[in-house]
């Protein structure tokens, strides 16, 4: 996952200075995505969708996923992921978000990749809660082919 400079410097001031750096340190990534809820589906499984990017004219990137097979047979069926809550506007229950693999890391920007977050449109309310894991069941739609960066939608989701 690309990170950006201010993400680099912020994680830079929680490490240790001096002899207490080791090779030990620098190697752990504490970027780590969400577990994988009992019976669900993995970020893994869903971080295997390829990204077949362009510029278009307007000089905008472009992307389209490349499905493996395994993230297609998934289509149409009731599956149950976790992850970082991204709700899209202020309010203490959200029924329309964003689910990501990881937690939200950087203020400065959305650091994601489309295979990396899942949009959510829930029958029921969520409690908001941007702090700690939570596990969302849902039927999932596979999307992209209009270049929209949303690869995944789990539809009539509610929490798990």
């Amino acid at each position: 996952m690309k990170r950006c400079i201010a993400c680099i410097a912020i994680a830079a001031m929680a490490l240790p200075i001096g002899p207490v750096w080791s090779a030990q340190a620098q190697k752990q990534d504490v970027w780590q995505p969400a577990a994988t809820p009992k019976g669900g589906v993995s970020w893994r499984v869903l971080e295997a969708t390829g990204e077949n990017a362009r510029t278009g004219s307007d000089g905008y990137i472009r992307s389209k996923p490349v499905f493996t097979p395994q993230v297609r047979a998934l289509e149409g069926k009731r599956i149950t992921v976790a992850g970082w809550m991204d709700a899209f506007e202020p309010g203490r229950r959200q029924t329309h978000f964003l689910l990501m693999a990881y937690p939200p890391g950087c203020p400065f920007h959305f650091h994601a990749a489309p295979n990396q977050y899942i949009e959510v449109k829930a029958s029921s309310a969520f409690p908001l809660n941007t702090n700690r894991v939570i596990a969302v069941t849902g039927t999932l739609r596979l999307t992209g082919q209009d270049e929209s960066g949303i690869f995944y939608v789990l539809e009539n989701a509610r929490p798990s």
